[in-house]
């Protein structure tokens, strides 16, 4: 039987895809709402497939994957996510990503991506084709290691000219929560707190 570890950081998420895996007969071996608890978990227990959300506290999901690849793990990493940056996807295909959904359309596609993982397929959702993508600009341009996947997609679409609310909007977060982030970047920059301190840094340090 198949052994599957599921993390994500929003609860019902978890709990959801969780008893719809169990649904489809699988077996559930973890669950975890920490990136780096998942890390921890994947090499404990050594799953078969690991279901993982992009955006979560202590390391994100294509960290992860990027250790996975660098130890050579066996375990195979479907990225379930709300996120669908061509860079971002680009990105986890360097580390042997073996599957990419996106969670608007996890309930038609999880069972045939698990099914395709697990005979030793690639599954990239239908709905991620490069005209659904969105580019901007490119986050592997930001390779400072102080911020984290969410940080440097900020900084990103702060160096487009972006604001705060079409920020959230194209990264499903509140406003509020964004701005917290950009109150961390500023800090960890050590910028003056004076108004679009942050977008002057963007755009002269930020390529296109």
């Amino acid at each position: 039987m198949v052994r599957l570890l599921v993390a994500d950081d929003h609860p019902l998420t978890l709990q959801g895809t969780k008893a719809y895996v169990e649904l489809l007969g699988y077996k559930v071996i973890g669950t975890c709402a920490n990136g780096l608890v998942a890390f921890n978990l994947i090499q404990q227990l050594k799953p078969d497939i690991a279901i993982l959300d992009i955006n979560m506290p202590g390391i994100d999901g294509v960290d992860i994957l990027e250790k996975l690849h660098q130890q050579q793990a066996h375990t195979r990493v479907i990225l379930l996510t709300m996120h669908r940056e061509a860079a971002i996807y680009k990105r986890a295909l360097k580390y042997k990503l073996s599957g990419y959904l996106l969670k608007e359309h996890a309930d038609t596609e999880l069972a045939d991506c698990i099914r395709a993982v697990s005979s030793g397929l690639h599954y990239k959702s239908k709905y991620l084709d490069e005209s659904y993508v969105t580019n901007i600009t490119d986050v592997s341009a930001i390779s400072d290691e102080r911020f984290s996947l969410i940080e440097r997609r900020i900084i990103a679409l702060v160096a487009g000219q972006k604001t705060s609310k079409q920020i959230g909007e194209s990264l499903f977060l509140a406003e509020k929560t964004v701005e917290g982030h950009r109150s961390r970047i500023i800090n960890k920059l050590r910028l003056p707190k004076e108004k679009n301190a942050l977008l002057k840094w963007a755009l002269r340090n930020i390529r296109p």
